[in-house]
């Protein structure tokens, strides 16, 4: 194993979890050097949702391509690079062996370490890419297409989950309201962007679990909601638009709901909203009204920072490898990771 600096150079990120292939450059001094993205959308669009198979087929495909082009554009060889980190999870089992298959290679080729990371950490600590970062510790708002959850940080892997979905993530919730609006995948932005052209008012959806205490979300039954609503309305040419505005609006009441309340219970003044739905607009809008009146602060990571990527890889690998954290040589992924299971980055076992 090459000999590492007291300081870690630049680490190799690969992000193959679901259906974007993504590969970036992080370096504790020069920050983020380079990265690229692939979206597998148009792939997976005639079947309304992602294949495994196909998915894991195409990260074959693209993968080592990204990584070149990633490296040209840091204007670094392979040798240059002192760690590879890749998402071991969670996610789907083929798309995560093949990132961790080519990543491994590699570090084992470079003769430098590798490390698989969790996918949602990866997510919370994406805002500490921006130039006004969060200090630790704060609150995080998880958003996605498989999972909602409420998460106090404290630190590099000491995680808290305060509240978590009992059934629908909100992007899934998102794409399957979209879905049976007759909307094309994916369906979370086509939602939203529908929803601007909506009457706000017409229909007036349930805030789930709002009118009791606890942080947990449930969003199974808003989208039954939608379903009835659109039935009873499905010969008005109108509705869809006013639904769609309807349902994104009761999403952002609930989830502003629970951040208000998470940040009375625990005292923290600052919020992280990460992952895919933390890009919507409205969301946005309305925690940052709400923060402004409430005395507390709201970070995002910039929209393409919302999505997959590799970028939020290397900069958790960096982060771990830097801390002493080393991975074995054996390729384990897992289709399912709780984030309670993560702890602080320590050096390896001699």
């Amino acid at each position: 194993m090459r000999h590492l600096d007291d300081v870690l150079g630049p680490v190799l990120g690969v992000e193959t979890s679901c259906d974007e292939t993504g590969v970036a450059v992080y370096d504790g001094e020069a920050g983020l050097m380079g990265e690229a993205l692939y979206s597998q959308i148009a792939l997976h669009a005639d079947y309304g949702g992602v294949v495994p198979e196909l998915a894991s087929r195409d990260h074959i495909r693209k993968t080592l391509g990204l990584v070149n082009t990633v490296l040209a554009e840091s204007q670094l060889t392979r040798d240059a690079i002192h760690g590879v980190a890749y998402t071991a999870g969670p996610g789907l089992v083929g798309a995560l062996m093949v990132g961790a298959s080519i990543a491994r290679g590699l570090a084992w080729s470079l003769k430098v370490p590798a490390i698989g990371v969790h996918h949602m950490e990866a997510h919370l600590l994406s805002a500490l890419l921006e130039k006004d970062p969060p200090d630790f510790p704060f609150l995080a708002l998880l958003v996605s297409g498989g999972h909602t959850m409420l998460v106090d940080v404290k630190g590099v892997g000491q995680y808290e989950v305060l509240g978590n979905t009992l059934d629908d993530a909100v992007g899934e919730a998102f794409d399957k309201t979209a879905r049976l609006l007759g909307l094309p995948y994916p369906g979370g932005p086509a939602l939203a962007a529908l929803a601007e052209s909506g009457r706000a008012g017409r229909f007036r959806f349930p805030r789930p679990m709002t009118d009791r205490p606890g942080l947990d979300f449930s969003f199974s039954g808003l989208k039954t909601f939608a379903f009835n609503t659109f039935e009873a309305n499905k010969d008005d040419p109108t509705a869809a638009a006013d639904i769609a505005r309807a349902f994104e609006d009761a999403v952002v009441d609930t989830l502003t709901i629970k951040c208000r309340r998470a940040v009375e219970q625990t005292g923290r003044d600052s919020l992280v909203v990460a992952g895919g739905v933390g890009a919507n607009t409205r969301l946005r809008a309305q925690l940052k009204s709400t923060s402004q009146k409430e005395g507390w602060r709201v970070f995002y990571p910039r929209p393409d920072l919302c999505t997959d990527n590799g970028a939020m890889i290397a900069y958790l690998g960096w982060l771990r490898l830097s801390g002493g954290e080393r991975g074995d040589m054996s390729i384990n992924v897992r289709a399912r990771w709780p984030l309670g299971e993560l702890l602080p980055p320590a050096p390896a076992a001699e």
